[in-house]
């Protein structure tokens, strides 16, 4: 072959064919497509906690490696992130890591104890105790920029969901101390200090914008606002006390124009007024029907949602008899992304949730 007979390679971006160019092929995939509402190839499936818990790959990665030790590691981050896309085909991967690292990063005192969650060693209660929520910066998480930048590589067509906790759920974390059935510290500073409270989600919206900036700017295609606690408000509070921070959060990502998904557990009852806070995509837990779901959450969000974690524990065929129930709710919508209504459970066989990404594939074939 002369070098008259070679392809030209092309020296500019402008050269370059659309279907070649970097990100070209993750713009087109299917969860992207179905974030912005898109006639799609298939119904896409990622699963929330995908990356870890019951994976023995992920088990074994992990043995003798703390939690937060190994949202701090780079290695650990990308292989965590890519077992389930290997193992299941799902259709997006979820960054591994956890709400609280960006807490940690800026030097607040707490663990992640296994069997109870993060644990806060100092409660803030008092004005006082704001003085430890400083700005977080890039280089406070600089192992964040290279484990993404890798999974990004490592990932190819498939999209990459970066993550946050929301002002809310870190800040009940903050004042309790920890986990909480009925959060009465939070709901008394939120009730009996709301100047105070309304500063203490001031600065964690700031903390989750920067760390969600950071995840973007490395080249998450996606982001997603866990809202944990949420389901814990009656509507009025939420309306008044916390969607003003979330929307603080949605709005200064917005400009990056990558999906934004919002999800909470037990917020059947908050959906329409989580959409208000501008997510692109708004995720349903299973207590609410999912065409009952997207009714509340508006004609002008995609879906994202919603089989109970607990039926991946029945029969293949009760599996698949959910499933399509899901399906069937989510026949008329413009946008669905196929979840769980919340994470994998610790104890789930990964190879049901392999047929179950195998079985919506083959279903919403189109």
């Amino acid at each position: 072959m002369t070098a008259d007979d070679r392809t030209p390679v092309p020296t500019s971006p402008s050269d370059t064919p659309e279907a070649a160019r970097p990100g070209a092929a993750v713009a087109d995939s299917a969860f992207l497509r179905a974030c912005r509402r898109e006639p799609v190839p298939h119904t896409p499936v990622w699963f929330m906690r995908q990356a870890g818990r019951s994976l023995p790959e992920y088990r074994r990665v992990r043995e003798g490696i703390g939690m937060l030790d190994s949202c701090m590691r780079p290695d650990l981050v990308t292989e965590i992130t890519l077992q389930p896309v290997r193992r299941h085909k799902v259709d997006a991967a979820i960054y591994f890591s956890d709400i609280v690292v960006p807490l940690k990063a800026i030097g607040i005192d707490l663990d992640i104890k296994p069997g109870v969650g993060p644990v806060v060693d100092r409660p803030f209660r008092t004005r006082e105790d704001l003085k430890r929520l400083r700005p977080l910066e890039p280089d406070d998480v600089a192992y964040v920029t290279e484990a993404v930048g890798t999974l990004t590589d490592e990932l190819g067509a498939t999209p990459l969901i970066g993550f946050a906790g929301a002002p809310f759920t870190l800040a009940s974390y903050l004042v309790e101390g920890g986990p909480s059935r009925n959060h009465e510290h939070t709901k008394a500073m939120m009730y009996g200090a709301p100047d105070l409270w309304t500063e203490l989600l001031d600065r964690l919206a700031e903390i989750t914008t920067a760390f969600l900036k950071v995840q973007i700017e490395a080249g998450a295609s996606a982001v997603q606002l866990f809202d944990s606690w949420a389901g814990a408000l009656a509507a009025d509070d939420y309306r008044r006390s916390v969607l003003p921070a979330s929307t603080k959060v949605f709005d200064a990502v917005a400009d990056y124009g990558v999906p934004r998904i919002h999800f909470g557990v037990g917020t059947g009852e908050l959906l329409g007024l989580m959409s208000e806070a501008g997510a692109d995509v708004v995720g349903a837990d299973w207590r609410v029907p999912l065409d009952e779901a997207a009714r509340r959450i508006g004609p002008d969000k995609a879906v994202q949602g919603n089989l109970d974690p607990a039926v991946l524990f029945a029969p293949r065929p009760a599996v698949e008899a959910q499933a399509r129930r899901v399906l069937d709710a989510a026949r008329d919508l413009p946008g669905h992304i196929f979840n769980l209504g919340h994470g994998v459970l610790p104890d789930t066989d990964p190879d049901a949730l392999t047929r179950l990404v195998e079985f919506v594939h083959e279903q919403t074939a189109r």
